[in-house]
């Protein structure tokens, strides 16, 4: 089998770690490893496997004889080096926004759109962890029966603002346990002028706001999924909150298909789908949760049941790693399909 020099950016984060240990974990081809950062985390040490690596700083140079480059370190980071990667001819791999949304540049999540990849021109985008985890339930149903509307709530981990917003929370329930003053730095926008503690709270703002008043979070849930979908005028709004809880995304999907489809056909065809696990017996009280999702690869719909106020409508409850599945996962499923295509 042949093997890839691969490069990881930002591989001192939580997705650039959890990427790390998914290459080993799925024992992607790889021969040369580079791990590369900002220039205040280099000559960091961190064992993969059995071997000890040193984190370098990133440079023009970093990406000679780099076949595959996973980028996991901010969009401003990605538009600094991306070129500068593809030129030196790897393959990005991006996990920021950057580059979603740019027309030529594919999106994808392999179970769903996995043929977009050879299209790529030096970079393949890697989906929102929330988007990620919708369209793995959505495709199904939209192959099956047709989708005219969705409509989705999010209760999103604070492991999605990083290590910043995990420490937070940890520092949080401490504090509130010991009756001392909750402090906030971080969530929900952490150069925002207000910060408010997620420990025993909600905040219903993810990134910041438009003039809309619809958050960056929820434009990119709607945008990338008629993206990835292949639907550029399906209808989709959603709304995205942070919830105190350290990892695995939940959603609250309504979906309002264009032909019938009932609970039992829908349970069918989401459990023949790669990459889902259908959670739903209510009798048993058998549902998805973030406790029993975190660390594991599947997306888990439950609740799935009749929307009775439409013609057409459907309420599922989905469940989701997201920084498994919606993120480094699925970037590196991204690179297995690539290898594949190559041959």
């Amino acid at each position: 089998m042949k093997q890839y020099n691969v490069a990881v950016l930002g591989a001192t984060g939580a997705v650039g770690q959890e990427l790390l240990s998914i290459l080993v974990e799925r024992q992607f081809p790889f021969a040369d490893l580079r791990l590369l950062a900002s220039p205040r985390s280099a000559g960091r040490r961190i064992t993969i496997g059995s071997q000890e690596y040193v984190v370098e700083a990133v440079s023009e140079e970093s990406f000679a004889n780099v076949d595959i480059a996973f980028f996991a370190a901010g969009g401003s980071v990605s538009k600094r080096w991306a070129e500068a990667a593809v030129r030196a001819g790897a393959l990005v791999i991006d996990n920021t926004s950057a580059f979603r949304l740019e027309p030529d540049v594919p999106l994808v999540v392999p179970e769903v759109n996995g043929e977009a990849i050879a299209s790529h021109k030096g970079i393949i985008a890697n989906p929102n962890c929330s988007t990620i985890i919708m369209v793995m339930a959505l495709k199904p149903i939209l192959d099956e029966a047709g989708i005219k509307r969705v409509v989705v709530s999010t209760y999103q981990a604070v492991s999605g603002a990083g290590f910043g917003g995990m420490e937070e929370l940890r520092q949080q329930t401490e504090d509130y346990v010991m009756g001392r003053e909750l402090e906030a730095k971080v969530l929900p926008v952490s150069s925002g002028e207000r910060h408010y503690p997620i420990a025993f709270n909600l905040i219903p703002q993810i990134d910041v706001f438009d003039e809309a008043g619809y958050t960056k979070e929820e434009w990119k849930m709607i945008r990338e999924t008629q993206k990835i979908l292949g639907q550029p005028d399906l209808r989709i709004t959603a709304t995205t909150v942070r919830v105190p809880t350290m990892r695995s995304h939940c959603e609250s999907i309504n979906v309002e298909t264009e032909r019938a489809l009932t609970p039992e056909r829908c349970r069918e065809i989401l459990a023949q789908f790669p990459g889902v696990k259908v959670v739903d017996s209510p009798a048993q009280q058998e549902y998805p949760m973030p406790a029993t999702a975190t660390g594991t690869d599947d997306v888990f719909v439950g609740r799935i049941r009749t929307d009775l106020s439409v013609e057409h409508g459907l309420n599922l409850w989905v469940v989701g790693d997201q920084i498994r599945k919606g993120a480094a996962l699925n970037a590196v499923q991204i690179a297995e399909h690539y290898v594949q295509q190559m041959g």
